[in-house]
Order: C-alpha cells, then sequence, then structure tokens
C-alpha cells in the first residue's frame, strides 16, 4: 500500500518503520520538507518525504498520528481525501482535543472529503508498536468506525506491524469509547505507576 503519515513523532515512527519493512510504500506529510522530526526515518529506501498535500495525493491509506489538539487544522490541511481511508490514531487527553467534540475521529471526519475514516493504533503506547512481543506472545490491536473499507485496511496493516489480531469494537459510535480504553492504558502505564511495558491481549476458551 502507499501510506501517508502525517505525525512522524513517536506512534508515526514507529508504524512507519514497521510498515516499510513490509514493503509498503511510506509517504511522510511533513510542513517542512528540510526540518522535521524523524528524518531517520527516511533510512529505509521505502520511505520518502514530501508536503502534507503532496503524500496525501499520492496515498491510498493515511495515517494521523498528530496530536488531538490540533485535529481539525491537521484534517483540513489534508487537501482532497476523496476516496483514501483515514486511521485515525490520536486521542482527547485529560480534555485536551478539538473543540466541539468528544473524539478526534468524528472532528476529522466533519473536516475531511472521505467517509472512509477509522479510528486504530491508538489504544497502546508506541513502545508497544515498536515492539508488539511480551514473552512470545503478540499484544492485540483495535478498530472502530462504520467503513468496512476503512477497517479491512486497518486489520491489514495490524497485521503487517506485528499485532495477532485487530479486534472490530463496532462503528463510529464507539470512537469515544476506543478512546477512553486507549486511557485506561495511560491511566495504568503512567498515573498508576505499572510504566510502558503493559499492553492487552484478548483472551478466549
Amino acid at each position: 500500500m502507499k501510506i501517508a503519515i502525517i505525525g512522524t513523532g513517536n506512534v508515526g515512527g514507529a508504524l512507519a518503520t514497521k510498515w516499510a519493512s513490509k514493503g509498503h510504500t511510506i509517504l511522510l506529510g511533513v510542513r517542512n520538507t528540510s526540518e522535521f522530526k524523524g528524518k531517520e526515518l527516511l533510512k529505509n529506501p521505502n520511505t520518502t518525504v514530501h508536503t502534507t498535500e503532496e503524500a496525501v495525493q499520492s496515498a491510498d491509506v493515511i495515517l494521523l498520528a498528530t496530536p488531538a489538539t490540533i485535529a481539525v487544522e491537521v484534517a483540513k490541511s489534508l487537501g482532497d481525501t476523496t476516496g483514501k481511508v483515514i486511521i485515525d490514531a490520536a486521542n482527547i487527553v485529560m480534555g485536551r482535543g478539538p473543540q466541539g467534540y468528544n473524539n478526534v475521529a468524528d472532528a476529522i471526519l466533519a473536516n475531511t472529503a472521505t467517509r472512509d475514516v477509522v479510528k486504530c493504533f491508538n489504544s497502546t503506547g508506541f513502545n508497544n508498536m515498536a515492539n508488539t512481543q511480551y514473552n512470545g506472545t503478540a499484544l492485540d490491536m483495535f478498530v472502530a468506525g462504520d467503513s468496512q473499507k476503512g477497517k479491512s485496511v486497518a486489520k491489514e496493516l495490524a497485521l503487517d506491524a506485528g499485532f495477532a489480531e485487530c479486534y472490530d469494537i463496532g462503528g463510529n459510535d464507539k470512537f469515544q469509547l476506543i478512546e477512553q480504553f486507549a486511557f485506561f492504558w495511560i491511566n495504568l502505564a503512567m498515573f498508576q505507576g505499572q510504566g510502558r511495558e503493559i499492553g492487552f491481549k484478548l483472551l478466549k476458551r
């Protein structure tokens, strides 16, 4: 796939590395192509840097891994997203997010042309995206959204990132729930002192 990654920090960088290693074409979308975070990502031949709109125009899939507070601004900067899948990996934490919205994905939907917006890669730390393995067992990932096309893409990319499974937790009405699940991880890891090296696995019998 051709994947535009908007937000080249910890989450975007970890996923860019994983997906490039699987042969996907990674298009880093940045404001300034000369100065940006994550220049080391260009060491992979499958990764190139572009302006945000250029990256989006050339991509089939867009990962948004920018702070929740600038979600509307970023969504408006993407250009024409018609027919493209957008994966939202951001969370409103401690009330810091797009004004007038209770989750980031709804803000993106309201400010882009595509309806294929899903929420994924938001429910755990970037360290767990860089390394999904815990004593030989891979963590699970979760996705929400109405778009079946978007969910299919997100599930494939979750497997390519090394997650064991990507579970569908529902439609757009579950955007806020999956952000709350992310805050559950943040609460355990940061506020309750468990540390970042924890993750979620769905067990069955």
